[in-house]
């Protein structure tokens, strides 16, 4: 790398930390490109290169005639744009299948009676997303694991982020509800019993058949956008439609 680059990323590297720090706060301007120069005793060009570098990075805005500004720090886990419900599900079966591992070596008597709750409140269709999700949660909690219960937090966070992932969801979980509650068992079980590796196991089980029934669900919805173009352009093809068309 030429000391030319070398410095160019420096520059990069010491506005970036200067914004980080708060010196220049989101919505505020940076000095003008002589000033940047004159501070870090450098070229303008050398300046004008780390800025583009800062834009690409969504550290600034350029603002033709106006100037550069600070930008809000990207939120990496609230942009969403290239994630569906299939990989978030896939995370989930990961994680939190070794989640359940070792909760099962640390999980208390109050935190079964709990967890059994939420089994008791699906059966009784008391609140059902609810249960669910504080079913999850007291597992995540049972591994006094900060980095691992914040994980699941945000994996849940993940799981309503966008309308797309919403609705694959919804188009699920509304259903095979006894199936949901007999895996949600398997798993209780293998807690209770302090196995782990039944305990991953269940909970694999558990995001493998949801992860079939987002399969399916897609491809049901699939089929039937084919039917509405094909039946569209039956129509406009046909006949009759045709001949209301004729002079």
């Amino acid at each position: 790398m030429s000391s030319n680059r070398r410095l160019f990323w420096s520059i990069v590297d010491k506005i970036e930390a200067l914004i980080d720090s708060g010196l220049y706060s989101p919505g505020s301007r940076l000095p003008p490109e002589r000033e940047l120069a004159e501070t870090f005793n450098v070229s303008r060009p050398t300046v004008r290169e780390a800025i583009i570098a800062l834009e690409v990075r969504e550290k600034i805005e350029v603002k033709t005639g106006s100037g550069v500004y600070v930008l809000e720090p990207v939120n990496k886990l609230n942009s969403q744009s290239k994630v569906n419900a299939f990989e978030v599900t896939q995370a989930r079966a990961l994680i939190e299948g070794e989640v359940a591992a070792l909760a099962a070596t640390t999980i208390t008597k109050d935190e079964l009676s709990c967890l059994y709750q939420t089994l008791v409140d699906m059966e009784n269709n008391h609140f059902i997303a609810a249960a669910d999700k504080e079913f999850h949660q007291i597992i995540a909690n049972a591994t006094r694991n900060s980095a691992m219960i914040l994980t699941v937090e945000n994996l849940w966070k993940l799981r309503s982020s966008t309308p797309e992932i919403i609705n694959d969801y919804d188009s699920v979980c509304s259903k095979d509800g006894s199936k949901t509650i007999a895996e949600h068992k398997a798993i209780y079980q293998a807690l209770e019993s302090g196995d782990a590796t039944q305990a991953r196991s269940a909970m694999h089980s558990h995001f493998n058949r949801l992860i079939n029934a987002l399969f399916d669900a897609v491809e049901t919805r699939s089929l039937e956008e084919i039917r509405r173009k094909h039946n569209e352009k039956r129509g406009l093809y046909s006949i009759p439609n045709s001949a209301k068309l004729s002079p």
